[in-house]
């Protein structure tokens, strides 16, 4: 059989050429299906921790819910965990409106920003305002490093004579609510907090405490209101 060497070698320089050709494309094509699945892949994984952390907030929310009703049936007035009365607040702020300028901007009609949310890092003077749900100090989830937050037994050095001797600190009884298992943020950041503006009067006039839930991972974003 005769075979004719020069076509032969055409051919395998064509060969190798389209293979060459193709293997650059194809390579290219798959650097740019990864870049684009990677960046989907770390949106969905932020989406899911946003949701996730929500969805703790919700649960802290509803058990303090549960346990201002326990506490109004058994000690005659509803309190939330980690105050030693209704009319006794936790944090550093008296007041609603304080504690919303720390984790809600303020918009014109427009649309734009015209006071921005003041809680924006946990190692923000504003941090201090805020109390650990289940200690700074938490085996499982303590807060991050450097984060100023609020000591969260400081409620021991102020005694209340007129307050329910079942009532200790705060981070006691979120615990006693979660059968000892804290909750903890999916941010590595992340660490719950909250406040309370204590309640007011009596009968007609009394006012129910109100809540306030947040992660400082994010607390303009992720942040859980409640008042009975």
């Amino acid at each position: 059989m005769k075979v004719d060497l020069k076509r032969f070698a055409k051919t395998i320089k064509s060969i190798n050429g389209n293979s060459l050709v193709e293997f650059a494309t194809v390579t290219a094509l798959m650097s740019i299906l990864a870049a684009t699945a990677s960046s989907k892949l770390s949106g969905l994984g932020e989406n899911a921790r946003a949701e996730k952390t929500m969805a703790e907030l919700d649960k802290l929310a509803r058990q303090a819910a549960n346990f201002y009703q326990d506490t109004a049936i058994n000690e005659g007035r509803g309190r939330f965990p980690g105050q030693d009365k209704y009319n006794e607040k936790i944090g550093g702020h008296a007041d609603n409106q304080a504690i919303l300028d720390d984790i809600e901007h303020v918009y014109d009609a427009s649309g734009n920003i015209t006071d921005p949310a003041d809680f924006t890092s946990f190692i923000d003077d504003d941090a201090y305002d805020w109390v650990s749900v289940f200690g700074v100090s938490n085996l499982d989830f303590p807060k991050p490093a450097g984060a100023t937050l609020r000591w969260d037994d400081e409620d021991e050095t102020d005694p209340c004579n007129t307050c329910p001797e079942v009532a200790t600190v705060g981070k006691v009884e979120w615990l006693i609510l979660f059968g000892g298992s804290p909750l903890g943020s999916p941010y590595q950041d992340g660490h719950y907090v909250y406040q309370v503006v204590a309640g007011s009067g009596s009968g007609t006039r009394a006012q129910a405490p109100t809540l306030y839930v947040a992660d400082i991972e994010n607390a303009k974003d992720f942040h859980v209101i409640f008042q009975p």
